[in-house]
Order: structure tokens, then C-alpha cells, then sequence
């Protein structure tokens, strides 16, 4: 009976072991998915920190376009006022459509075109949306790693117990359909996903 209980004990001591890496290893892939979402947010931010140039950019040559000003303006509001994933990515959705308008504005002034600065601007800005798309697939994958962790077998058994809920990609937000990609070269419906 000796060796029969030490079996039982190891095999309760082993199963714990077992458990408790699983756990552990559960909320390390919690904190990359959130690690990899303040990624987003931070390209997010500097986009909206060149924002405010780029307006004063246009305005000194379109100043009566205040209805587009006033867009990029409030999208800019909602955007820094954003607290989850889905507000943020709404926000952003409401930015990118903003910057598309403030863009078609641009196009009209030739003037404005040429200005060093502006395409300085609009350098800066492309670069840092290819960030953001950077940041977003890098989330995204993290959650997909994270979502499938929990999802399969021993670990969906327990995930939800310690409240660790599958989490959102940036992908299954709906999207209007009238959101459009920012681009330099021409502005195009967006036809799936961010």
C-alpha cells in the first residue's frame, strides 16, 4: 500500500505541476495579446500627435474647408478618448476616413501639394501607418495564439474558471462599409478587414 499511495501523491504532484505551467503559461500569452494591443495604441498616438501639423499644414491653404477640419478634429477627440479595443478601432475607423477627406482637399490645392513640409508630413504620416498595420498584425496574431490556447483541450476546461476570456482581434470588429484605407496615391474603399 506504500507504493501505491507514493504512486497516487506523484501522479496529484505531477497533474499540479502540469496545471499550474498551463496556468502560468495561460497568462503570460494574456499579457502579450495586452503588450501587443498598447503596441497598437502607441502607433495610434503618434499618428494622432501629427495630426495637429498636418491640418495647420492644409489650413494655411484651404482655410474655409472647416467642415473636413472640424471631422479630423473630433475623430481625433474620440480616437485619444477611446478605452477598449472595439471603441479604438471605431475611433481609428472614424480617423482614417477624416485623414482620407483632409487628403482629397489636399489634392485640390497644387500649391499645397509642392510645400516641402506637407510632404514631409504625408511622409511621416504613410510611415506611420504601415506601423500601425504592423502593430495590428502583430496583435492579432497573439490573440489568435492566445484564443487557441484556450480554446483546446485540457486548458478549455479551466480557462474560463480563472476568467480568462477569449479575446477580441482587431479583425472581428464590424466595420462600416463606407471606411476607407488611408493612401497617398489614391484614396480606395477598404474592402474587408484592418
Amino acid at each position: 500500500m506504500g507504493k501505491g499511495l507514493l504512486g497516487v501523491i506523484a501522479a496529484i504532484v505531477i497533474a499540479a505541476a502540469m496545471f499550474f505551467s498551463s496556468y502560468n503559461g495561460l497568462v503570460s500569452m494574456n499579457e502579450n495579446v495586452t503588450s501587443k494591443w498598447s503596441q497598437v495604441e502607441n502607433q495610434l498616438q503618434r499618428r494622432n500627435d501629427l495630426i495637429p501639423n498636418l491640418v495647420n499644414t492644409v489650413k494655411g491653404y484651404a482655410a474655409h474647408e472647416t467642415e473636413v477640419f472640424k471631422a479630423v478634429s473630433d475623430a481625433r477627440a474620440k480616437l485619444g478618448g477611446a478605452k477598449t479595443v472595439a471603441e479604438t478601432t471605431a475611433a481609428n475607423n472614424e480617423m482614417n476616413s477624416a485623414l482620407s477627406r483632409l487628403l482629397v482637399v489636399a489634392e485640390n490645392y497644387p500649391d499645397l501639394k509642392a510645400n516641402t513640409n506637407f510632404q514631409q508630413l504625408q511622409d511621416e504620416l504613410a510611415g506611420t501607418e504601415n506601423r500601425i498595420a504592423v502593430a495590428r498584425k502583430d496583435y492579432n496574431d497573439a490573440v489568435q495564439s492566445y484564443n487557441a490556447k484556450i480554446k483546446s483541450l485540457p486548458t478549455s476546461l479551466y480557462a474560463g474558471a480563472f476568467a480568462l476570456p477569449p479575446r477580441i482581434t482587431s479583425r472581428q470588429i464590424q466595420l462600416p462599409k463606407r471606411y476607407r484605407r488611408l493612401n497617398f496615391k489614391q484614396i480606395i474603399p477598404l474592402a474587408a478587414s484592418c
